[in-house]
């Protein structure tokens, strides 16, 4: 069973480029890609991806940071297909021309794949709605379901649940086309469950060593509550014209993507408590929050945290459904802890106690502090901007039920789902 992907690649923009390669990323969207430069939607398995723009700035003792061009992509193929699909196109040419060390000259197909694998960075935890569940599941369940709402619609109003269960298995049964909703989706293959497995149990023996750690924890919350009362943590709202400009790259489809930077606050205490907690993420992503909610969140499709700079900068980066003030909304109501936990070790943001405790629960601040961090997002692509994350999950419930024995609850709770 194919696993989802993630690819972040990150390139210096050379001094002097960065208009240029603002314009070449306006002319392929706004909010939305289009075709021009990259046609995301002839590669293979890509569920979500984007290319943006990160502005020169200085880091926060003052040291400049070159402007950097980002590309973020989700998909079901193996790294190694999707960047050699990714250097087919010679529109790579135009956007990382305009980056350090891209080749003078006509670069060949070679040489595109082996400067964006030189400029791939690892990211530090990534999260996924449902892993295992492909472009191409998505895509297909979504037809099975519109080619059953055709058929109810244009049968007669009449027969009671399990009866309509079994015209619509008949329909299955008898279209060449829906043949593959009479299986069960693909699981993961015996060498994923190994590796998942072994994975699993990476933590846990990492906790048996925790007694070792137990004299440190006072020292640890000594120095938290001494960082978290010194730490600035002004109020600072966002400019009207970032907030327009945001906006209008917003609300295209009925997803959206997310995309915030920001630097993490000075000191190896921050630096250290950052990695740690980012590798805790990323193991609860992949063994707890694995089944299409992120402690309770359940409109996030894919999201990502990733080290930029050396680790003094971090990029998050979701695709997300509904409007970002409900996104926010969301976050607050459910996990405000959660967002503490990472977010408190950025630069500005609300003030923390405990580290899970006050931070987000101040909204107005949360909310500006996220606006201010947030990056313009103009060339994002969604393989399936119709379908929020509730509607591809009943999809699934909808194919699971064309199989196997249901009693009349069952049956109807079934249909009532189409």
């Amino acid at each position: 069973m194919p696993q989802q992907s993630a690819l972040t690649i990150v390139a210096d923009v050379r001094p002097g480029e960065t208009e240029n390669l603002k314009q070449v990323l306006a002319s392929m969207g706004d909010g939305v890609a289009n075709e021009a430069v990259i046609d995301f939607g002839a590669l293979s398995g890509v569920h979500f991806a984007r290319f943006l723009l990160l502005e020169e700035t200085a880091d926060l003792r003052g040291e400049p940071l070159p402007a950097s061009l980002v590309y973020l992509s989700d998909f079901d193929v193996s790294a190694g297909a999707h960047l050699q699909e990714l250097a087919q196109f010679p529109g790579i040419d135009r956007l990382f021309g305009h980056c350090d060390g891209y080749l003078r000259g006509p670069p060949t197909v070679d040489d595109r794949r082996a400067y964006l694998r030189t400029h791939r960075i690892k990211e530090q935890a990534v999260y996924v709605n449902r892993p295992g569940r492909t472009l191409q599941r998505i895509r297909q369940e979504a037809e099975l379901r519109d080619a059953l709402e055709r058929f109810l619609d244009a049968r007669t109003p009449d027969g009671d649940a399990p009866e309509v269960r079994a015209e619509v298995q008949r329909l299955v049964e008898a279209e060449p086309s829906l043949g593959w909703a009479r299986d069960p989706p693909e699981g993961p293959s015996f060498l994923e469950r190994v590796r998942n497995a072994a994975h699993l149990v990476g933590l846990p023996l990492l906790l048996l060593l925790s007694p070792l750690l137990l004299p440190f924890l006072p020292v640890f919350a000594v120095l938290l509550r001494r960082h978290e009362r010194s730490d600035p943590a002004p109020h600072l709202k966002p400019d009207d014209r970032t907030v327009q400009e945001l906006a209008a790259l917003e609300d295209h489809l009925v997803q959206n993507p997310f995309t915030a930077i920001g630097f993490v606050k000075s000191g190896i205490f921050r630096r250290l408590t950052i990695r740690v907690v980012l590798f805790a993420i990323a193991w609860t992503a992949r063994h707890v929050f694995n089944r299409g909610s992120l402690a309770g969140v359940k409109t996030i499709h894919f999201a990502r945290w990733v080290f930029l700079n050396g680790g003094r900068r971090v990029i998050f980066a979701s695709n997300y459904d509904g409007s970002l003030e409900s996104y926010m909304d969301d976050f607050i109501d459910k996990i405000a802890w959660g967002l503490n936990i990472v977010f408190s070790n950025g630069a500005g943001y609300p003030r923390t106690r405990w580290l899970i405790l006050d931070g987000a629960n101040d909204e107005l601040a949360f909310k500006d502090y996220l606006r201010r961090h947030q990056v313009p997002t103009r060339v994002w692509y969604s393989a399936y901007g119709r379908l929020t994350a509730s509607n591809i999950a009943n999809n699934e419930r909808i194919r699971n039920g064309v199989r196997g024995d249901l009693d009349r609850g069952e049956a109807e709770r079934w249909l009532h789902a189409l």
